[in-house]
């Protein structure tokens, strides 16, 4: 399916976004915390603006997969962004990536498999009415602002894993409303930039954004990541349900294979940020093995085998 393609590649795009912004955000001053000052010094950075570069393929990729597939889909996927990530910086901090990890790369994938599979979203429509629109814009702005709020007031990881679920909730809409204007474009360029929802994603994209930057610089990606991408995925779902009356079957044991599926990618998801925040942090090297220090100097290293 077309839709899934550009999906996996809107996750590789974003995975790789991941890296380069985490690299260029870890090392922002605290005092430029939730301050617009933050942009003026990541863009000064081009580790950063290679992310950015990133993001804008991501969402390329991302609009073609949600002209061609329902947001109940195309969103989920996105979860295959961890391992694409944790594979990333791998590669770029040249650190094996253990066993376990491994194991929580195809618990998540087969889980995710699974899940859409018992979810089966289909059908819906790419339009929705003016009550609808705003209905979820009132929701979506009341808990946009109670997430916020306690991540203002909390600290350290507690502002990361709230702030990253608001950025989720964020790029949940920005998909929703992506979606919406890209339906359009069948009727001409015109219509596509006449249409407010365009304009809306950009103001939806650039604030989330915002938020994922300062949850980023707040905590770790262990308390960042798993909100993110699993908040991404579900709130996405519901707005393909509430918004365009998508099809999900969400009963009986289909409803049960969802959960365990949810929990289950819920598992792989923190041990990935793990091993993903691992990548980030300096590496030593394990000390050698040899006879004890004389005189303040250590002895020669011996040989393994």
């Amino acid at each position: 399916m077309v839709s899934v393609l550009f999906a996996l590649l809107t996750a590789l795009f974003n995975g790789l976004a991941s890296v380069l912004q985490r690299i260029a955000a870890s090392s922002a001053p605290q005092s430029r915390a939730l301050h617009l000052s933050l942009f003026g010094y990541l863009i000064r950075r081009k580790v950063w603006l290679a992310g950015i570069g990133m993001v804008i393929l991501a969402a390329l990729c991302q609009a073609t997969a949600l002209a061609t597939g329902p947001v109940a889909l195309v969103q989920p996927i996105f979860i295959i962004e961890l391992p694409f990530t944790l594979l990333v910086a791998s590669r770029v901090n040249r650190r094996p990536l253990p066993r376990m990890t491994w194991w929580a790369v195809g618990l998540v994938t087969v889980s995710l498999g699974a899940g859409l599979a018992a979810a089966a979203p289909s059908g819906g429509s790419a339009e929705a009415s003016t009550r609808v629109w705003v209905t979820a814009l009132i929701v979506t702005g009341a808990f946009e602002a109670v997430v916020i709020t306690v991540g203002v007031r909390a600290r350290g990881n507690a502002r990361g894993a709230a702030l990253g679920l608001a950025a989720a909730c964020g790029y949940a809409l920005t998909a929703t409303l992506m979606k919406s204007a890209v339906s359009v474009l069948d009727r001409g360029i015109g219509p596509f930039f006449s249409t407010w929802q365009l304009y809306a994603t950009a103001v939806a994209g650039v604030g989330a954004l915002f938020l994922l930057q300062n949850a980023l610089q707040a905590g770790t990606l262990v308390a960042v990541q798993p909100p993110l991408t699993l908040g991404d995925a579900l709130i996405s779902a519901c707005y393909g349900v509430t918004v365009f009356n998508e099809d999900v079957r969400a009963y009986g044991w289909f409803l049960v294979v969802e959960i365990v599926a949810v929990i289950a990618i819920t598992v792989g998801c923190v041990q990935l940020s793990r091993s993903l925040d691992a990548m980030h942090s300096p590496w030593q090297p394990a000390p050698a093995v040899g006879p004890p220090a004389v005189d303040g100097q250590p002895g020669p290293a011996t040989g393994g085998g």
